[in-house]
């Protein structure tokens, strides 16, 4: 990835490392320093209006502080800590219902939910990590998410600015090991150019950008130990 990006880039290039939240992804309109509304990302052309829940994440700002755009499009990832996770589940068994598989798939449910007060009991969290507008001043990513984070968005602590692709491998190979130590899942890393002009350069695919790519950690695998085989004889003998 990083040589098909130096063929079209002649200058030196700086990387955005992000972690790869395994949750549901949202874009969020704001106007005039309001949030306007907020959709499923879905299949990338046509997702699901959840406005009035993602309303309810105290992650998400309803309105915004400082000089910013009179319009424009945040996008993030909503997801479940696994401690929030563990909560929800623990109440269900209370109830005798059927337990939830897993936080990623229970918090992209939850914003498909009718009643909106059960969607604020869920605890869901956000992370916000990117900002989509014509009007912007910014000549980097990694200063854009500064910036929105002085309006009132939550971005992710653990991102990195990185010179180098020795230095993207490092973070790589931190979070590959570290990543249980994480309040959330993660199952990967995220990989931007961090110059904005060089983004244009790049451009995109039918599918995706050019300047970014995602790295996927390995599938964790786990040991069964059989214990006992029970034969039995069916009701017609086999």
């Amino acid at each position: 990835w990083e040589k098909r990006v130096l063929r079209t880039i002649e200058d030196p290039v700086e990387f955005v490392a992000e972690l790869k939240y395994d949750g549901a992804s949202i874009s969020i309109l704001y106007e005039n320093g309001r949030l306007s509304q907020a959709v499923t990302r879905g299949d990338g052309f046509q997702g699901d209006e959840i406005t009035q829940n993602v309303r309810t994440i105290s992650d998400i700002p309803l309105t915004l502080s400082g000089n910013f755009p009179s319009k424009f499009y945040m996008r993030g990832e909503i997801y479940l800590t696994r401690k929030n996770f563990d909560k929800i589940n623990a109440s269900r068994a209370e109830e005798g219902l059927d337990l939830f598989m897993n936080p990623r798939n229970t918090a992209s449910g939850s914003l498909k939910m009718q009643d909106s007060a059960e969607v604020r009991k869920r605890g869901l969290s956000a992370v916000l990590y990117q900002f989509v507008s014509e009007d912007s001043s910014a000549e980097t990513h990694w200063e854009l998410l500064k910036q929105t984070k002085k309006w009132g968005f939550r971005i992710s602590d653990q991102a990195r600015l990185c010179k180098t692709l020795d230095e993207v491998k490092a973070f790589i190979n931190h979070w590959d090991t570290h990543r249980h130590e994480l309040p959330f899942e993660i199952d990967g890393i995220v990989l931007k150019v961090n110059s904005l002009r060089q983004q244009r350069q790049l451009g995109y695919t039918a599918k995706s950008p050019r300047w970014a790519m995602a790295y996927k950690f390995k599938a964790e695998q786990a040991t069964t130990v059989l214990n006992q085989i029970t034969y039995q004889v069916g009701r017609t003998g086999e």
